[in-house]
């Protein structure tokens, strides 16, 4: 029962309380580039979860088989050989997205969240630990990367998925698509704001001050 519940713990922790976007600030760089569309974040969601998850599992397996002084030549090589398969399943059966993810898919090789997990859990704990773990952080950046690509294409071209959900006021409707939902400054004031709403709520996310100003005169007498 234990261990089931330390496997429930390992994989919901990192959707909330220990999210690596919102909590680490990992893996921003394509949470700002690849959410214009909900189907562009959802591809990259699963794709990344997918190698992080096999790498972990991969990297757990032969861990006592490294040498120290090239592990993390190991792990990129693992990752990069996944990000590859990945990339060439996407533009067998996805082409559209997988243009529309561009070099994206291939910085999944040096995406901080996949060689931070690997580095510092894979590399010290058995193959399904390490797997759940990967996966539970997966499904957080997804969390993360599906509500930004949500807003993002709903109020900048009024569709999900591609499909119009607003109706546009060209076409006789009331919605004027915002263009700056489109942009990148778009997603970081998006991000910006979901890291703030968050640790609004986790208060024990906040960082400590990095100066605290001294008191004023007055105050001390």
């Amino acid at each position: 029962m234990s261990a089931r519940i330390s496997f429930w713990t390992t994989l919901t922790d990192p959707l909330i309380r220990q999210n690596p976007v919102t909590l680490q600030i990992l893996g921003i760089c394509s949470a700002l580039a690849v959410t214009t569309t909900l189907a562009t974040a959802l591809t990259m969601s699963v794709s990344l979860t997918v190698v992080l998850t096999l790498a972990a599992g991969i990297i757990s397996l032969i861990r006592r088989h490294i040498p120290d002084t090239i592990r993390l030549i190991v792990q990129i090589v693992i990752v990069a050989s996944l990000v590859i398969v990945i990339d060439q399943i996407l533009q067998a059966y996805f082409a559209d997205i997988s243009r529309a993810l561009s070099v994206y898919v291939g910085l999944i090789t040096t995406n901080c969240l996949v060689l931070g997990r690997t580095e510092s859990y894979a590399r010290f704990n058995a193959p399904l630990p390490s797997m759940v773990d990967a996966f539970g952080n997966g499904l957080g950046y997804s969390l993360v990367l599906i509500v930004i690509g949500s807003i993002r294409e709903l109020f900048g071209m009024g569709q999900l998925f591609g499909a119009q959900v607003l109706p546009l006021a060209e076409n006789g409707g009331w919605f004027t698509p915002l263009s700056l939902m489109l942009l990148a400054p778009s997603a970081f004031f998006l991000l910006g704001g979901l890291v703030w709403a968050v640790r609004s709520v986790r208060t024990e996310q906040v960082e400590p001050p990095d100066h605290t100003p001294p008191l004023q005169r007055g105050a001390v007498e």
